[in-house]
């Protein structure tokens, strides 16, 4: 218990940090507008202290320097702006509630303790060097996530400061007065996490930097790995260190990495928005957001189009009774292994030896450049260069051809025809360009007659510049120009590769695939698979499997496009990558190191790949010395009642550990009919708003009835319900229908299990799909059935829940 005085000193310590918050925001405010100011008044008389002159050598070098003398001051002026409107932000930003921690540490040969206050952002006294409040960043504020009062120590650059930390003290501070305040004897108090854990869920994902966990500071901190494995349980926080760990990563490396040197890979478009506010919230840029899929799609052929793996996992959930269906499965799971790999990369080789394909030149409905030229020349370069310097060869062979025909091409009689229908505004452009290359004639004629000392020449002798002639030779050379500049443009885009017959003849037979993948091995139903692959890229469509592959195949052939601008690469839910993805990631970002966090309990995606253990690619990826692995086995996002409830479904659960906040036990109802359950759905939302609720999901297995619940449950006082889909950008807070595989890494107040029978959630393949769709919820967990509960709950200990009556 913390005694009346120090509370009433610690209240008067932060009314004293406010007030000098508040009198460096107001000296901050004139500066940081007069500096806007400045920048926007040389940005509007930019042309005015610009006299452009450019009569002589030296007057156009001055009007350059000049130029760049107003872009250097314009440039700064804006640097500076942008550099006090940070600072003006964070202060704002530290004015409702200034620090969350303090300790007290007395280094080692020291008589005195120094008082460290710790908060989002750094703020220093007037004299510029007390500091009233350390970034939770600086290495000072770590011992406030790793130690406990008593021996401790903190790593500088410089090397380990050790001492003893005398005090560990938590607050709650809100509009600048202290709620509460406890010292913590090891971690992050409980206390702190109850108030923070019991709030409502928000449309975004909330910066909790003060209640950092050690595991989880160990993952933000970690600096070393080229490769930073996190399998954490569901809400165990993984998502939140990985934004906190970009927002570290900014802060030490400030001067050699920018935001922009950091992609990260979502699962879906939604999960961006809902990320979006955390790393402004502490004073920093946004990093690059993307999925591999928009990946995928950016970079495959104009012509073809990709499935996307939620329309897979629609197949996957809903076409059991399709013909094909186990043979797509077994290519799905084939496509993305690393045997598949292997086997593409024994093709390469075998490429190289025979069996390219190529797309004949045509002009005029004949041929330019035959294939059969395009192969002969190919396989006629030397056989142990690598197939891609083979392509650029022949890359830049076609380029010289189309040069060379190009200009043979000028006298064909189809020319003359083109010369007959052009229009007037034409032949202006071309007599314009006439005059201006007869004014460099006669400059030429002067200089060659000054150098031969020699009678000027008069007009009409040979040296004339002949109008007409020069008129005809031009335009032919632009009517000509127009229709080979798309020809080469296609060359330099690779376009001669004919990228689809090869992948294609890949999928022929199991004899030939054999030969062309050196012996590799295939599924069961391989003709099957052979036969649908194809049949997809007749229409010009890949399967979900088939596109990373097919631009593997592809930059085998046109050379890997790589990005070495890129140093950290996020990978969030990692679980729902193959192997062969991985792979690729790590070609495509050959400097970047790596984190990925996922759970395996989640992994409900056909290519799902195991982080931890013998059965990890990621381990073998940079090595095991290049390696750190992380497991989060506490759940802080449920109540405990729900966390004990969804550990029970999943083999090996036991190892998850909740977090002791109280909760109802989650309600199964059954039903007769599903207008009584859509009946009672309706009640039941009704009722969690009553409760305060403002984030609700009903949770469905598929698309498809996502679109049925939507559909069943608009009723007045639903009005805003809202049916997310995959094309879903925005996540908005509020009450929504929301298929299981986009609710990923999202949370809510409440969620209800729209249909919890064993039709739905029958297969073992989808225990991990109800154990994802239970894990979303905070607070309260609904589930209903009018058939069997599935199998998956009827396991459970009938102590775990309640049934409603």
């Amino acid at each position: 218990m913390i005694e009346k005085n120090n509370w009433h000193q610690e209240q008067e310590r932060l009314e004293l940090v406010r007030n000098k918050l508040q009198v460096r925001i107001s000296e901050l405010e004139p500066e940081v507008a007069g500096l806007h100011d400045q920048a926007s008044d040389i940005r509007k008389r930019f042309w005015e202290e610009v006299t452009m002159n450019t009569g002589t050598n030296e007057d156009f070098e001055e009007s350059f320097f000049t130029i760049n003398q107003q872009s250097a001051v314009l440039a700064e002026r804006e640097r500076g702006h942008q550099r006090l409107m940070q600072q003006w932000k964070n202060l704002k930003r530290l004015l409702p509630s200034p620090y969350f921690g303090r300790i007290d540490f007395r280094e080692k040969g020291l008589s005195f303790s120094e008082e460290i206050y710790i908060g989002v952002s750094s703020f220093v006294d007037q004299d510029g060097l007390s500091f009233l409040i350390y970034d939770w960043r600086t290495p000072i504020a770590s011992m406030y996530y790793d130690a406990s009062p008593g021996v401790a120590s903190y790593v500088t650059p410089s090397g380990t400061i050790e001492g003893t930390m005398e005090l560990k003290r938590q607050f709650q501070i809100q509009n600048g007065k202290i709620n509460n305040m406890f010292d913590a004897n090891e971690t992050i108090g409980d206390d702190l996490l109850q108030h923070v854990l019991g709030s409502g869920a928000d449309s975004q994902m909330k910066s909790i930097v003060a209640t950092i966990q050690k595991e989880q500071n160990a993952i933000i901190r970690n600096d070393t790995s080229r490769m930073l494995i996190v399998q954490g349980a569901a809400g165990s926080g993984k998502t939140s260190a990985a934004l906190q760990r970009v927002a570290y990563l900014l802060y030490k490396h400030r001067q050699t990495i920018k935001a922009d040197q950091i992609v990260l890979f979502s699962p879906n478009p939604m999960f961006a928005s809902y990320i979006s506010t955390v790393l402004p919230e502490l004073g920093e840029e946004n990093m690059q957001q993307t999925t591999f899929q928009e990946y995928l799609d950016y970079w495959l052929d104009s012509t073809l189009r990709s499935e996307d793996v939620f329309d897979q996992i629609e197949y996957v959930l809903t076409k059991h009774s399709m013909p094909g269906y186990e043979a797509r499965l077994q290519g799905m799971e084939y496509k993305t292994s690393e045997a598949f790999l292997q086997a593409l990369q024994n093709y390469g080789l075998w490429l190289g030896r025979e069996g390219m394909q190529f797309s004949g030149i045509r002009l005029q409905k004949r041929d330019l450049i035959t294939a059969e030229q395009m192969k002969e020349k190919f396989y006629g370069y030397d056989h142990t260069l690598p197939l891609i310097n083979r392509v650029a060869l022949l890359q830049e062979w076609l380029l010289n051809e189309l040069a060379s025909l190009e200009r043979a091409e000028r006298e064909s009689s189809w020319v003359q025809e083109e010369l007959n229908y052009l229009d007037t505004e034409q032949y202006v452009e071309a007599f314009g360009m006439l005059h201006k290359e007869k004014e460099v004639f006669d400059v030429a004629e002067r200089y060659a007659a000054i150098l031969r000392d020699s009678k000027q020449k008069q007009r009409g002798d040979e040296g004339d510049f002949d109008f007409t002639q020069r008129e005809e030779q031009l335009l032919r050379q632009k009517i000509v120009r127009a229709y080979f500049k798309p020809l080469k443009k296609s060359v330099r885009n690779f376009s001669f590769v004919n990228l689809k017959a090869i992948y294609a003849q890949l999928f022929v037979d199991e004899e030939t695939y054999k030969e062309k993948t050196n012996g590799a091995a295939f599924p069961a139903l391989w003709a099957e698979i052979c036969m649908r692959t194809k049949e997809m890229l007749d229409q010009n469509k890949l399967f979900h499997e088939d596109a990373t592959p097919y631009l593997y195949v592809k930059e085998l052939i046109e050379g890997v496009r790589t990005n070495t601008e890129i140093r950290y690469v996020f990978v969030d839910e990692g679980q729902d990558y193959s192997s062969f993805q991985y792979e690729y990631l790590k070609k495509l970002f050959p400097r970047a190191r790596m984190t990925v966090l996922g759970d395996f309990g989640q992994a409900i995606f056909m290519q799902s790949t195991s982080l931890v253990g013998d059965q990890s690619p990621l381990v073998r990826l940079f090595g095991e010395a290049d390696t750190s692995l992380f497991s989060l086995l506490r759940s802080y996002r449920s109540t405990k009642e729900i966390v004990e409830f969804t550990r029970a479904m999943l083999p090996g659960g036991e190892e998850i550990i909740p977090f002791d906040r109280k909760g109802p036990k989650p309600l199964l109802t059954k039903l007769l009919s599903r207008e009584k359950r859509d009946e009672q759905v309706l009640a039941d939302i009704a009722t969690l708003r009553d409760k305060g609720f403002k984030s609700i999901a009903i949770i469905t297995k598929t698309a498809a009835e996502s679109r049925e619940a939507y559909a069943m449950l608009q009723a007045p006082g639903n009005e805003t319900l809202q049916l997310i889909t995959k094309e879903t950008i925005h996540f908005e807070k509020g009450l929504m229908v929301i298929p299981v595989y986009l609710a990923k890494g999202v949370e809510f107040d409440a969620v209800l299990i729209y249909n919890a029978s064993s039709k739905t959630y029958g297969e073992e393949n989808e225990r991990k799909l109800l154990y994802t769709a239970c894990t979303r919820a905070m607070h309260e967990l609904y589930l209903y059935t009018i058939e069997d509960w599935s199998p998956f709950i009827q396991a459970l200990p009938a102590d775990l829940y309640e049934i409603s009556s």
